[in-house]
């Protein structure tokens, strides 16, 4: 697999492609721009496209976008729902290869507000916490929550904000599907996976046949060793792939995840997608001075263009890749504009970074401009997931003629382990990305080991993730943690 990956390089060179791709880093997109980090909710943190592995399933492709980062279970009293009204979040696919969304997938939020209200001596107070009893499973276990979500589902053919959209409906032909309630706790849920599951919804995808959906808080499912990383890779890059146990694997993230039909992603006889995940906001917001939190008045008033605030497909690309002056601009772009970024790809500062960092462990490959990055992340790799005709553009590619293999059977180095039906093959929630994208941005791709001296190393940012660590069925990301036991 390393040749053919180098003999795509090189074509690629030849072709004179090598303007942009996404690069090697050590976390994902949590937090990852100066203003997408004061917006949580509408930040998208991790992107996940692959073959279904749930037995029964095989021609089905499952797209999981996950937003609203580091989310602390016991996070009480307000919890963790999305943006309501004024934000929308999208999936886009590319069937083409021209970088440009042919179908979109749209979620939009909407408050369900009951106020409910408890006897205070001769008066009916409304109370100041989410729930006021036991919630779920079952059709009734809305009764005692005092706030939540729902959210509907389009289906947008081309151009995501001209195109033709229609909506995605229950089996039974709704249209507005409830999101859960998240895990507040043992006593609150007390079968939380359930509950949950109560709220996964076999839908009707217009054109294109049945699917499933799924709205609702999960486990967190990227594995890091986040806190070592970013004080200056305090860590040992050569030591056990398993020395850490994941450090955020006990805060949860918001999931939205989707089961599409392979047929419905696929145009032109090209087994071939690609794939990005958006949120965008109202471009303007006035805050109302006499805020009521109901179903009625809210605390502000959104209005005028969508405009795109987070931009995420290969994992770590926004992270530290892109200048930071630079990563707001990345989160506002489309894939079809990404030779605007190519200085930071060709001329990457994170491997000369590290060759600093590990002075005689870590040496960075002496090839400017890097394009051993190309195949992987801008165009997909000939004879694996690059498209018939191909703009490069920095976003997740999928072959989905490339069977998908059970979760005991999956390689978690994915393409360089010599698994073809993970990342950079798309990518599955039990991949490796950070230390599969430490090893390439340190020469994994470079079989020249004058050029690229680490390009065998088993560099690792010492914390493991692999299928074990998800379910096998979809959503596949676990439940979340609760917040008390």
């Amino acid at each position: 697999m390393r040749n053919s990956i180098r003999r795509a390089v090189l074509a690629a060179i030849a072709a004179g492609t090598a303007l942009t791709a996404g690069l090697p880093a050590q976390a994902s997109s949590h937090r990852e721009a100066p203003f997408i980090s004061a917006m949580p909710r509408v930040d998208g943190t991790d992107f996940y496209m692959f073959r279904s592995y749930e037995a029964g399933r095989d021609g089905f492709v499952t797209l999981i976008a996950n937003y609203l980062p580091l989310q602390d279970p016991y996070g009480g009293p307000n919890y963790f729902d999305l943006e309501a009204d004024g934000a929308i979040y999208e999936i886009h696919v590319d069937n083409d290869g021209d970088a440009r969304e042919d179908l979109t997938f749209r979620f939009n939020f909407a408050d369900v507000v009951a106020d409910l209200k408890v006897p205070a001596g001769d008066r009916m107070v409304s109370v100041p916490l989410k729930n006021i009893g036991g919630i779920g499973p079952g059709q009734n276990d809305t009764a005692a929550v005092n706030v939540r979500q729902t959210y509907t589902i389009d289906f947008i053919r081309g151009n995501r904000r001209s195109g033709n959209s229609r909506s995605i409906t229950s089996n039974s032909g709704e249209t507005r599907f409830r999101k859960p309630a998240d895990y507040i706790g043992t006593k609150s849920v007390p079968d939380y996976e359930t509950y949950a599951r109560d709220h996964i919804y076999d839908v009707v995808i217009p054109g294109c046949g049945s699917g499933r959906a799924f709205v609702g808080q999960r486990k967190e499912g990227f594995a890091v060793n986040l806190g070592p990383v970013f004080d200056l890779v305090n860590l040992n890059p050569l030591g056990p792939p398993n020395a850490i146990p994941n450090p955020i694997g006990n805060q949860n993230i918001t999931t939205l995840a989707l089961e599409v039909p392979i047929g419905c992603l696929t145009g032109s006889n090209d087994p071939i997608i690609g794939a990005w995940t958006t949120a965008s906001l109202r471009q303007a917001r006035i805050l109302n001075p006499n805020p009521i939190f109901d179903n009625n008045r809210k605390p502000q008033i959104t209005g005028g263009a969508w405009t795109q605030v987070s931009r995420l497909s290969a994992p770590l690309v926004n992270e530290v890749v892109i200048g930071l002056k630079d990563k707001d601009r990345f989160n506002a772009s489309q894939p079809r504009d990404d030779a605007q970024f190519a200085a930071y790809v060709t001329n990457p500062a994170l491997p000369e970074l590290l060759e600093i960092l590990f002075s005689g462990v870590a040496v960075a490959p002496n090839l400017f401009p890097r394009t051993d990055l190309v195949a992987a992340f801008l165009t997909g790799v000939e004879g694996l997931n690059q498209p018939a005709n191909v703009r490069p553009a920095e976003m997740m590619r999928l072959n989905t003629s490339i069977a998908a293999k059970p979760a005991g059977n999956q390689h978690t180095l994915g393409v360089l382990g010599g698994d073809t039906s993970g990342f950079p093959n798309g990518r599955r929630p039990g991949d490796d990305v950070v230390d599969i994208e430490l090893r390439v941005a340190m020469g994994a791709l470079i079989p020249d080991a004058t050029v690229a001296p680490n390009n065998t190393a088993p560099l690792t940012d010492g914390t493991p993730v692999s299928a074990a660590d998800f379910d096998e069925r979809f959503p596949y990301l676990r439940a979340p943690n609760p917040g008390a036991m």
